[in-house]
């Protein structure tokens, strides 16, 4: 986030982050193309700060979770959603032999489909889970449980999210 709000711990201009097994980095500078939109991070790295090293004792609020671009696969993830958008209140529904009203209920129920149930992204992931059989399951760090789905091709695996795990910055972010 350029403009980072209060509780945002992670990556921001001029801020601190540790990379998950490896070091402590610090955005220096944004670069963005011509549309403004970012295409580059310049960061630097403290060399004394890997993990595992006494130099590692330093604190910073946030820890990313990262792939190198030598190793990174490219990959689909299927993030689900629950299909109803809400809990209907509960209705008593008369008894009638007007067709008319008995019709009217099935688009009640269309009424809270949620049109975001299923939001497919594109991403990377490590090589041994590329490689994984169908139906191999994984814990993604933050991101929830994954399964290897059968549409996986050599080329592109594909994930889908079989359960969810608590985001607190999404309520922050609200």
């Amino acid at each position: 986030m350029e403009e980072p709000v209060k509780k945002f711990f992670r990556l921001a201009p001029g801020k601190e982050v540790r990379l998950k097994g490896a070091y402590i980095i610090r955005c220096d500078e944004v670069v963005k193309n011509a549309e403004g939109e970012i295409v580059e991070l310049i960061c630097s790295v403290d060399l004394e700060s890997r993990s595992g090293s006494e130099g590692a004792n330093r604190k910073v609020k946030g820890t990313l979770h990262w792939l190198s671009d030598i190793d990174a696969r490219p990959a689909e993830f299927r993030l689900y959603e629950p299909i109803l958008n809400e809990e209907p209140e509960e209705v008593e529904v008369p008894e009638t032999e007007d067709e008319d009203a008995a019709e009217a209920a099935p688009a009640d129920f269309m009424d809270r489909i949620n049109p975001n149930s299923l939001k497919v992204v594109k991403g990377f992931c490590e090589p041994y889970i590329a490689d994984s059989e169908v139906g191999a399951s994984f814990q993604f760090l933050r991101m929830g449980y994954f399964c290897k789905d059968k549409d996986s091709t050599a080329e592109l695996p594909v994930y889908n999210r079989t359960v969810g795990l608590k985001d607190s910055w999404a309520k922050v972010a609200k």
